[in-house]
């Protein structure tokens, strides 16, 4: 399967959401209460395409990956013992695979993308936060090389904080 890659526009917001809210329903179908109706939020989302920072994959002209790049950190980031502190980076927020298109490959294509553009910018290693019951995204970032550097305690519980460097 080829997925494309680009800014997402104001125009996907409905369908974008909708993913979102399909994959909430298919992580509760599996025991992880992760997401809800107060994060992410619409307006979340909004904002993302505003600062042109959020992105999506397509498959078919179907919207399957979303995901949001840029430097921002919770203030909890700090309990990272961050190897590469000294190298530029950037954060993934939200990424979420359209429960159809779960288990074909698609978040581990859209971490090589996203690792290939970063660094073809000079960008030398990549940050995120994934929640210590979803045993699914777990097993993608340290099967992909991210490492766990500290803990954040957010609404929903634990979530790991984690690094690569590529």
């Amino acid at each position: 399967m080829k997925i494309t890659y680009r800014i997402a526009h104001i125009d996907d917001i409905d369908t974008i959401f909708q993913l979102v809210e399909n994959a909430i329903k298919q992580m509760e179908r599996t025991g992880i209460y992760q997401w809800d109706s107060s994060y992410p939020t619409k307006e979340d989302f909004n904002n993302d395409i505003k600062r042109n920072e959020l992105y999506v994959g397509i498959i078919n002209d179907k919207i399957v990956v979303v995901y949001t790049l840029n430097q921002e950190c919770d203030k909890q980031y700090e309990n990272g013992e961050w190897n590469y502190s000294g190298e530029k980076y950037k954060v993934i927020h939200r990424l979420c695979v359209s429960p159809d298109f779960q288990n074909k490959g698609i978040a581990r294509a859209a971490l090589l993308h996203i690792e290939n553009e970063l660094s073809i910018l000079g960008i030398k290693a990549i940050r995120l936060d994934a929640f210590c019951a979803n045993l699914y995204a777990l097993k993608l970032y340290y099967n992909n090389g991210y490492h766990k550097v500290g803990t954040a305690n957010w609404r929903k519980g634990r979530f790991f904080l984690m690094e690569k460097l590529i």
